[in-house]
């Protein structure tokens, strides 16, 4: 039996930006909250002169251990899912900021296609468009609902940016400069812009100015090392909850951080979570932490699995359409994809730069094109970063180059500061056949089930991507490029699951028989457990998530301060809200 512990008011599982702007609100609100983390406790310290690529980019010191704790996956419903072990092939965060420390820094909002796209698909296009199998559905939110807690996550990151020059409304401009405009990114942008598109810089978290957010943290400016992408930055110049929103949290004295405390299980009496179980992996010793509140907060694969786990709300079955716990998985599979151009005559400086370095632009997001005469629905963002190349990551060659020899090192050394990458970034819109559910046969140390992942790639996919790289060989024409090589689009999925864009599986919405939580991210089977992050995500927009992960943590936490100060209530009630529904 767990050793049992005293109650707390507010539990929350997960120390990235969700559990960190949820724990510094509720804490800053005069409340109590503890915040269990299964990695350990960090500091800037523990980042400084360690820009050691071996450690970081090849043996992955700061992402989870796959021999302990993983998933499972398969690309379609009728084969055997395996455990992924190999390290670059998952990246999930470890240790206390998770995933949000070494993020690269992207920060982006959603259109507002994106939170009303079956209602807005619908109206302009027919419900013919959307094919059979796609589970398209509105997120019960609208952006200019979602717009302050935008603002708010940009403040408190302190982001640096140019407005989009077609982007939506903003109540604010961003809080910091844009980034600096290096020659290939003036390149890009010249390009674009030749063309007809509406380039900008990139958003980032990479800070362009000493600055101090609203909660009166301080957050550096960046020095472009090169460093941030599977790195934590110490210089604490990108903005991670360690130099922001834990530092708020744990300055208000209501906050207890618990390193090592890896969950298992959200107790749950049939109408309210009572608590969650978690072992202390230093000891090996199981506690049970009763709570008034708990707030899951983990990354999209955490959050469903203590779902699954625990038996809260039905587990979505892909046969039927029945149940919600599990159901629309998507991510950015595809977003690395593009083309990449080679320079005979000019040279580039690529060996500084930071995670969001960077130039887009927006002329084929989400619904800007008309998709009326095309074989896909949404659309993507054209982009080039200059994350600052490494010596050892970096050796790229022209096709058809031998992989060894005197060709190859020759054609290495001359394209050096030749070669630069444009991208397309897709949407990833959810089918039937793509969801996450606990796997028969593998279990993690502790004999807990694994979630297992089926992703399929369909035609919407690859003919999406498609017409984006078709883009970006497009720009690279423009730019200049005397080489140019598209990159390969893969028939299956290949079970990779780099660069941490993952979402669905407690999606969110208006009617409880399609979603596991309402807008403020409260469980409809549980009116006392919040579950944060991208996992709520009914389909995942063209942009990082980041940004949209923080703005629904903000609308999160005032949920929770509404609940604790009315003691208890749904907050927003279900269209077709049935008690008989619960599990």
């Amino acid at each position: 039996m767990p050793t049992q512990l005293d109650p707390v008011e507010v539990l929350v599982v997960g120390s990235g930006w969700a559990g960190g702007i949820v724990s510094a609100e509720l804490a800053k609100a005069g409340h109590e909250v503890v915040c269990l983390e299964r990695g350990e406790e960090k500091a800037i310290e523990d980042y400084m002169h360690v820009k050691d690529e071996l450690r970081f980019s090849t043996r992955y010191q700061m992402m989870q251990d796959l021999s302990k704790e993983t998933i499972t996956s398969r690309h379609k419903r009728d084969i055997t899912a395996l455990p992924v072990r190999t390290q670059d092939d998952m990246m999930v965060g470890n240790d206390e900021g998770g995933g949000s420390v070494h993020w690269s820094g992207a920060t982006f909002r959603f259109l507002p296609y994106d939170f009303e796209i079956y209602s807005q698909t619908v109206e302009q296009y027919g419900e013919d468009k959307i094919p059979e199998g796609m589970t398209l559905q509105d997120w019960g939110i609208t952006y200019d609902e979602l717009e302050p807690y935008y603002d708010r996550y940009e403040k408190t990151a302190g982001i640096s940016a140019e407005e989009n020059p077609i982007g939506p409304y903003r109540s604010d401009s961003y809080p910091n400069p844009p980034m600096v405009d290096t020659p290939n990114i003036a390149l890009f942008k010249e390009a674009a812009a030749n063309l007809g598109y509406h380039p900008y810089q990139h958003p980032s978290a990479n800070i362009t100015e000493n600055y101090e957010n609203p909660d009166g943290q301080t957050i550096a400016q960046c020095q472009y090392c090169a460093f941030c992408n599977a790195y934590g930055c110490d210089y604490g110049a990108k903005a991670d909850p360690i130099v922001t929103v834990l530092a708020t949290a744990k300055e208000t004295g209501n906050f207890e951080m618990r390193a090592k405390a890896h969950a298992r299980r959200i107790t749950y009496d049939g109408e309210q979570a009572t608590g969650v179980v978690y072992v202390d992996t230093a000891t090996g010793t199981e506690y049970e932490q009763p709570a008034g509140v708990v707030v899951l907060a983990g990354f999209t694969f955490t959050n469903t699995r203590l779902l699954l786990l625990s038996d809260i709300g039905i587990p979505y079955n892909p046969e039927t359409g029945e149940g919600v716990i599990g159901k629309n998985f998507t991510g950015h599979f595809l977003s690395m994809m593009g083309a990449r151009g080679f320079f005979d005559e000019r040279k580039f400086n690529l060996y500084m730069g930071a995670g969001a370095l960077g130039a887009t632009f927006d002329d084929y997001s989400g619904d800007n094109i008309d998709h009326t005469d095309v074989d896909f629905l949404h659309g993507g963002e054209v982009e080039i970063r200059q994350y600052g190349e490494r010596p050892i990551e970096s050796n790229h060659v022209p096709e058809g180059t031998p992989n060894w020899g005197r060709d190859f090192k020759e054609k290495s050394i001359f394209y050096a500061n030749r070669n630069l990458h444009v991208r397309f970034q897709p949407g990833t819109l959810p089918w039937v056949f793509n969801y996450t559910d606990l796997d028969p046969t593998y279990t993690d140390m502790y004999g807990d089930a694994l979630l297992r992942v089926t992703n399929e790639y369909t035609d919407q996919d690859k003919n999406l991507i498609r017409h984006g790289i078709d883009v970006c060989r497009e720009v690279l024409e423009e730019m200049g490029a005397d080489i140019i090589d598209e990159d390969e689009i893969p028939e299956e999925f290949d079970n990779h699951y780099s660069g941490g864009h993952y979402a669905g599986g407690a999606i969110m919405g208006d009617d409880p028989e399609t979603s596991a939580v309402n807008n403020y991210l409260q469980m409809w089977d549980a009116e006392n457990l919040f579950v944060v992050g991208a996992s709520a995500f009914p389909h995942f927009g063209n942009y990082n998530p980041t940004g949209t992960v923080g703005a629904l943590a903000y609308r999160a936490a005032e949920g929770i301060e509404q609940y604790l100060e009315n003691d208890g209530g749904m907050l927003v009630k279900g269209k077709a809200a049935n008690p008989e529904q619960k599990a």
